[in-house]
């Protein structure tokens, strides 16, 4: 196997201080270079539609919510883990741009439900085709088995950090 960049930083530390144990900076280490090199090639993507990544993902989340395509400021900012500031700043552009709308919710006279517009819709459809197909290609390099080998082990890592 090929080495990379994090192996030579491994080495120099191996040899620096052989007594210990850095062989978790390989996986922290990889997994933050592999971030930033998908960050990018994604946002590459999004910016086809003329989107950042939060714009995105505002957008996804109200179309995955199915009919009628819209949630609570506050389901769509728990969902994305954001604040309400961010979230309010991400439904302020996108309003803008026409693609949500905020609508009156009918159970809370307080409320306000962020709704996709078909011009929302019409995007975030093409959009997600493209992210998807992407990501198809930014992962082509692994076999089947070794993405759901990957898959079972970051969702074991993952759900150490978060829990419902």
């Amino acid at each position: 196997m090929n080495s990379d960049p994090v192996d030579a930083i491994l080495a120099q530390w191996q040899k620096e201080r052989p007594d210990l144990d850095v062989s978790p900076m390989g996986i922290v280490g990889r997994v933050g270079r592999l971030s930033k090199y998908l960050d990018r090639a994604i946002q590459e993507t999004f910016s086809d539609f003329g989107l950042n990544a939060g714009e995105f993902d505002v957008l996804a989340t109200l179309r995955r919510s199915g009919q009628p395509y819209q949630l609570s400021p506050t389901e769509l900012f728990n969902t994305l883990m954001v604040s309400s500031g961010t979230m309010t700043h991400r439904i302020d552009r996108l309003e803008q741009a026409d693609l949500v709308k905020r609508t009156p919710d009918p159970s809370d006279r307080r409320g306000t439900l962020i709704e996709l517009t078909d011009k929302g819709f019409n995007l975030i459809e093409k959009a997600v085709e493209a992210h998807v197909a992407n990501e198809h290609r930014l992962l082509a390099v692994l076999e089947d088995a070794e993405r759901d080998a990957l898959t079972q082990l970051l969702r074991k890592l993952l759900t150490s950090f978060e829990t419902y």
